[in-house]
């Protein structure tokens, strides 16, 4: 039977206690991040954790974060060497996420870590969510707050289109500020893997630890958005793209996109990663055929625009087999 789904802004009073309250309750609720919005559940309750993957037609195998107040949570549950400190510190709160060795006798659900013996962590600049987190006293799971493989939600209205009648309450706290989900790093004693490029940079990581910042294996899963094919809208896209050839267009820079679809006009990269998803789902509602798509630099958070474009133009032999993202 569907749920009646609530949104409630972030201002209004009782706000960060109805969440709290739900989230004790062992129920699922769509948060605001400054990357993207969440789907959260207590990352303590077996039962919640799985109700996110089946809210979401997400597969088990893949891990989910632990969102976290701070540093000092984040080490009651996490083995942090010297340089994850360095991160947390330097980065936090912010779009890193950070993948370290889980404690042994760590409380967090086994679901949100695929039972794998690391966990990752990640502590949001979202000023409510993190009230939230505290108040609650305990990290919350929380992937992107969508159907799995679906365009990640940088709104309120955009978690209730895809998800009303499934889940009780979604904060609203206007449109997220970064718009893409959050860079994922793993650190193993001082070696850094970029797991999932964001908005921060592998090189800015490199420069602020002095550490080289390694690629991943790509043979394996160990982090949130690494399938594939994944932020997908339901037309096919076409990538790098000088013309429309008589598709809808998103366009970039000096390429003119349709209508109002351009990601930054100034070929500003931060303003394209803000606008990406919320684009993409304006383009798809225009169209049911093709999206095409401006070539974006890859180069600082052109790379994650660019990563998360080909996974939205990647062949989909199944709607449902991408997974979370942020």
């Amino acid at each position: 039977m569907p749920i009646k789904t609530s949104i409630v802004s972030a201002t209004q009073d009782g706000a960060i206690a109805l969440a709290v309250e739900k989230l004790l309750l062992g129920e699922v609720i769509g948060l605001p991040t400054e990357t993207v919005y969440g789907l959260a559940a207590d990352a303590q309750s077996e039962t919640a954790v799985e109700k996110i993957y089946k809210t979401k037609g997400r597969p088990s195998y893949n891990p989910l974060i632990c969102h976290v107040s701070g540093p000092e949570m984040a080490a009651r549950y996490v083995e942090v060497s010297v340089t994850a400190k360095k991160l947390m510190d330097i980065f936090w709160p912010g779009p890193l996420t950070i993948v370290c060795a889980r404690k042994p006798k760590s409380k967090i659900a086994h679901a949100v870590s695929a039972n794998l013996n690391t966990l990752a962590v990640r502590c949001p600049a979202n000023t409510t969510t993190r009230a939230i987190i505290a108040a609650l006293d305990r990290p919350i799971a929380a992937p992107s707050a969508n159907l799995s493989g679906k365009l990640s939600p940088t709104t309120a209205e955009s978690v209730y289109k895809s998800l009303s009648g499934k889940i009780p309450l979604v904060i609203d706290d206007g449109q997220t500020s970064v718009g893409i989900e959050s860079t994922i790093v793993a650190v193993g004693g001082d070696k850094i893997t970029l797991l999932r490029p964001g908005s921060v940079s592998a090189e800015e990581i490199c420069d602020a630890v002095t550490l080289p910042v390694h690629d991943r294996d790509t043979s394996i899963i160990t982090a949130p958005g690494q399938i594939s094919s994944h932020y997908a809208p339901n037309a096919r896209i076409l990538l790098n793209c000088d013309q429309p050839n008589g598709h809808v267009m998103i366009g970039f820079a000096g390429t003119e996109g349709d209508k109002d679809l351009n990601l930054s006009p100034e070929g500003d990269l931060t303003e394209a990663a803000h606008n990406l998803f919320e684009f993409l789902r304006l383009a798809d509602a225009r169209t049911n055929d093709v999206i095409a798509i401006a070539p974006i630099p890859n180069t600082g958070v052109g790379i994650a625009i660019n990563d998360r474009l080909k996974r939205a133009a990647a062949p989909r032999t199944n709607d449902n087999q991408e997974i979370t993202n942020d």
